[in-house]
């Protein structure tokens, strides 16, 4: 990035009535004999080619890095009074791949208070160190602390990327950081790679999912990332424990906040198909109500859950809790029977990792069959009724 030079010395009210003129965006005043550029410039450099002088634009120097200094993967660890998100455990295994380029170490961050229990477990994940802040006023997740000790454990440890679950408490504690650090986040990645020279390829879906947009942050570290819940696998944990345990202090003065927690409220449990194992999700082609009213019979036949695409939920027919997709969960069940979809970037993006993927489409060509392990071509209406009169004759037969 760079920025527009104004030399007030050359401005007159001749050039700056055309140069106001000139600007598409209106983004250009006169007052006081002097000229301004306001926020509203989209830097299109059209004032730098017609002002003769007057504006010129000055590239930003970028400040080097010596990457040498930043060393290791560090993993986030998200939990609630010390219950481990799982999805903490699936970006150890990640973690611990992207390792493998660099020949860099893996470290767990942990902040809270009586988490030592906790921590010991991440060693059965193959971790190198697992750094510890254990603290009172940590013991509830606020802001303003959580984000001290993260900065702290940074400027301390110098991790060269930092990968964050996209949960709620993620969602706020990881752009908090990476601002205060003046560095790059991405957002809800799906494919995470490692260069040679430390650069984390961080991959996403933009612009509604038509293209995979690769992201790296070169003259930054560290880096950040967020990744949803069910992305990538979760690694088995080791019979034996390694790597180590290091408590980290901070100053008690950097751990004030103007927010207290008086007490926590369980919310009822309802549906999370994120946790299904078997899953019957149904599209446009399936979104009538005897469709819908038989694979809500298939699902519960299978001891699964109904899930659907977002049309679904745009037209007020299912909750948003069931939806797949980019807008939606993500799934990762062992089973999933998909109805009457398409197939759409934004929807296989919240699935793909399933174990194994039956797609019933009336359409041959439909894109769903690309990623489907069997495919059935005919009509929903049709072949659902044929597959819940199997399976009530073969539990009858058993």
């Amino acid at each position: 990035m760079g920025s527009l030079i104004i030399n007030q010395k050359l401005v007159h009210n001749e050039n700056a009535k055309d140069l106001m003129a000139l600007c598409p965006f209106g983004a250009i005043s006169y007052e006081e004999q002097k000229l301004n550029i306001s926020s509203g410039c989209k830097m299109c450099k059209l004032c730098v080619k017609k002002s003769d002088g007057v504006i010129t634009y000055q590239e930003d120097i970028k400040a080097k890095i010596d990457k040498d200094l930043w060393k290791g993967i560090c993993v986030y660890v998200d939990h609630l009074a010390g219950r481990i998100h799982r999805v903490t455990y699936e970006l150890i295994g990640k973690a611990l791949e992207l390792a493998k380029v660099t020949d860099h170490p893996v470290y767990a961050l942990m902040i809270g208070h009586d988490v030592g229990e906790s921590a010991e477990k991440l060693l059965h994940y193959g971790v190198d160190k697992v750094y510890v802040y254990d603290h009172p006023l940590l013991k509830d997740f606020t802001i303003e602390p959580y984000t001290a000790a993260f900065c702290d454990f940074i400027d301390k440890v110098k991790p060269s990327s930092v990968l964050v679950g996209a949960t709620n408490l993620g969602r706020q504690l990881a752009p908090r950081v990476a601002a205060r650090r003046r560095t790059g986040l991405t957002a809800d990645c799906t494919v995470l790679e490692m260069k040679e020279n430390t650069d984390l390829v961080q991959i996403r879906p933009a612009f509604g999912g038509n293209i995979m947009a690769q992201i790296i942050s070169p003259d930054t570290r560290p880096q950040f990332c967020t990744v949803r819940y069910k992305v990538f696998n979760e690694p088995k944990p080791g019979k034996d424990a390694s790597g180590e345990i290091i408590k980290l202090e901070i100053d008690e003065s950097k751990l004030g906040s103007g927010i207290e927690v008086l007490s926590y409220v369980d919310k009822p449990k309802d549906i999370d198909i994120s946790e299904s194992d078997v899953i019957v999700a149904v599209g446009r082609g399936a979104m009538s109500e005897g469709a819908r009213r038989m694979a809500t019979e298939l699902a519960d036949l299978l001891g699964g859950n109904l899930a659907c695409t977002r049309p679904l939920v745009e037209g007020s027919i299912l909750d948003a809790k069931r939806q797949i997709g980019l807008s939606g969960r993500t799934v990762k069940p062992k089973f999933i029977i998909c109805l009457g979809i398409s197939g759409s970037v934004q929807f296989v993006a919240g699935m793909k990792s399933s174990d194994c993927i039956v797609a019933i489409n009336s359409d041959r060509n439909a894109a769903i069959f690309d990623y489907a392990h069997y495919g059935i071509v005919g009509d929903v209406n049709e072949i659902v009724p044929q597959l819940i009169a199997k399976i009530k004759e073969g539990r009858a037969n058993v």
